[in-house]
């Protein structure tokens, strides 16, 4: 008889990756949310990081920091998220407004901040949002592209753990975050107000998760709507909960529709009661391949930022897809209206135009404007549903300029509001100025400057009251006779264009389906792919769709600079042949890729969608 223990399995070998050493974290504008302290990649050494390259203007992003708080939550002491901000537009540059910006969104990890975008450059990234996975050892073993990767990221970080316990290189303990200390302002990075019919004003109170009332002096608390904690509840005043509430419109005498965006639904406020019910949104995100019509509480939204009563119906700025959506109050249903998903500024019939981020809506008369803060555009929708742009030229333009609209510039606007002469007060948040526009003449004007972030504004009488977000407060105004003269500022992005080869160019989108997945090819082709080009004329061939995510481009010599668009998508699910209904995930990212012709120049052009390109050694 042999009493020895019998020899244990032998546990199977981890997965052998690509592993590529990790760049420094370097940001001129320092470290937040560590206690004052800075970091280097050592210290982060024995954990698994996460690097979350984002900027605060860009939807997807905020939709990414949503997605990190349960795998942050899950795996508290083995890995650490570090928030990455690399700057799109001027203001983003600001430190302090990246210190607002992380409190606004309520960032539970340490944040960098880069304004000059070098550690953006280190890590080759070319689109926000963009997830980078380094290992316990200081190796990075994946990047991905977007938003919806949770999924694939939680996988491979149990799969780090395991491996790097094993290994004895894995380092257990709390994080480097520290939490600011809070500020006792009676509104907290407000978004929205609505002049009620009482003269009181409606304020979400975003950051504080919760709905306002102030009395007509704009400072006196009358009531709060919401417990303050994240939640999605319906019920009394002091039971209902929010996440994140924008968008204000009074839907009758009696109640309001709120955008409550974190929680991608409509809910209703009962004036009288207080009470508070869900009128549109399962709570979850809308994406791709879902329902795009139907009864209100079984199709999903995306982010809805702003409400408006237009035409008998209450139209949504879904900023989380660049669409805008309607619901019918007497059908309770929902469906979209205008814009296809991609993002971008194209005018035309409802069901062609593009948008990016649709943050403001205000009714006037026969036009719907609203503010489509990624183009810095000011744009309306006529009673037929076409779409047509007042100010704006696309993504990568921005600016503080006065004058005629066609060569006028804003600077990712967040409201607009109705004035009595026809014309238009835009809430030009990253200029921290109001604008008017008025479409008699053509001619854009400011009619204040000194604003803090301003985000929304209501008429009261002869006066204007302006939303300060970042000075968490109502501001009021008396409309001049004569606008504010301001010098004339024009901006780019400050992204690097990418320098390319004219002539042929191959574009090739690298997708890896995360471990444990496989491409689903049940209904036809998995995986597609757009492009087109701005100025068109810079693609001489390449453009348009299919479903292989590799292409041959052919660019025009003639057209020296421009904007490559790029969309792809790839769907994937959990291989098991055991499991009859697996669960299935879509990833999906836009680029805008800004590429200057140069001779010589590289006539390959990668973007990561999920994996790592190895072609280049990445």
């Amino acid at each position: 008889m042999n009493d020895a223990a019998p020899a244990p399995t032998p546990a199977p070998a981890p997965r052998k990756r690509v592993r590529v050493r990790a760049p420094e974290l370097i940001g001129k504008g320092g470290w937040i949310n560590t206690g004052g302290k800075d970091l280097k990649l050592a210290d982060f050494r024995g954990r698994t990081l996460i690097l979350d390259f984002w900027t605060f203007c860009c939807i997807n992003c905020l939709h990414v920091l949503d997605e990190l708080r349960e795998l942050e939550e899950r795996h508290r002491d083995t890995v650490v998220v570090v928030g990455v901000h690399s700057p799109k537009f001027v203001h983003e540059a600001e430190h302090q407004a990246v210190v607002d910006a992380v409190e606004r969104y309520g960032v539970e990890h340490p944040v960098l901040d880069d304004p000059e975008l070098a550690t953006w450059k280190q890590y080759a990234v070319r689109a926000w949002p963009t997830l980078v996975v380094i290992d316990p050892e200081g190796y990075v073993v994946a990047q991905h592209a977007g938003e919806g990767h949770g999924h694939a990221i939680e996988r491979l970080v149990a799969e780090l753990e395991a491996e790097h316990e094993a290994k004895g290189t894995l380092r257990r303990g709390d994080g480097p975050y520290v939490a600011p200390e809070p500020e006792p302002t009676v509104l907290r990075f407000p978004g929205k107000a609505l002049l009620l019919p009482s003269g009181n004003f409606l304020v979400s109170d975003t950051t504080r998760h919760q709905l306002v009332e102030l009395a007509e002096d704009g400072e006196s608390v009358v009531r709060r709507i919401g417990t303050g904690a994240r939640g999605f509840t319906d019920g009394s005043a002091g039971q209902a909960s929010f996440n994140e509430p924008q968008g204000l419109a009074l839907l009758d005498e009696g109640s309001v529709v709120v955008a409550d965006t974190v929680n991608h639904a409509l809910r209703r406020l009962d004036l009288a009661s207080g009470a508070v019910t869900t009128l549109a949104g399962t709570g979850s995100q809308w994406m791709q391949g879902a329902p795009t019509s139907g009864p209100a509480r079984e199709v999903a939204l995306s982010s809805p930022w702003d409400v408006a009563l237009f035409g008998g119906r209450v139209w949504i700025a879904m900023a989380g897809v660049h669409q805008l959506w309607t619901y019918n109050p007497a059908a309770k249903t929902v469906r979209v209206a205008a814009g296809t998903t991609n993002e971008g500024l194209v005018d035309g019939p409802g069901a062609e135009a593009w948008f990016a981020q649709p943050s403001g809506l205000a009714a006037a008369g026969d036009r719907l404007w609203l503010a489509d803060s990624e183009t810095s555009a000011l744009r309306w929708v006529d009673p037929d549903g076409a779409v047509h742009t007042a100010v704006g030229t696309g993504l990568f333009d921005f600016g503080h300029r006065d004058g005629e609209a066609g060569q006028a510039l804003l600077q990712h606007p967040l409201g607009v509001t109705a004035l009595p002469d026809g014309s238009v007060a835009v809430a030009d948040t990253y200029n921290h100025a109001l604008r008017r526009y008025d479409p008699a003449t053509g001619e854009v004007t400011t009619l204040a400057t000194d604003l803090r972030e301003p985000s929304d504004a209501v008429l009261v009488g002869d006066d204007i009251v302006v939303v300060e977000s970042a000075r968490h407060r109502l501001t009021r105004l008396r409309l001049p006779e004569e606008a504010v003269r301001v010098e004339a500022v024009a901006h780019r992005t400050q992204r690097a264009a990418t320098e390319v080869a004219p002539g042929r160019l191959r574009l090739d989108v690298i997708f890896q389906a995360p471990a444990g997945q496989k491409l689903d090819t049940r209904y036809g082709p998995s995986t597609r792919l757009l492009v087109s080009a701005t100025p068109p004329e810079l693609l001489l061939k390449g453009e348009g769709a299919d479903s292989d995510l590799s292409r041959e481009l052919e660019l025009d010599p003639a057209v020296t600079e421009g904007v490559l668009h790029v969309s792809a998508m790839a769907a994937s699910c959990d291989d098991d042949p055991a499991n009859e209904y697996p669960a299935c995930h879509v990833h999906q990212q836009d680029w805008g890729v800004p590429v200057r012709l140069v001779a010589g120049a590289a006539d390959r052009l990668p973007l990561v969608l999920a994996g790592l390109d190895t072609a280049d050694g990445r």
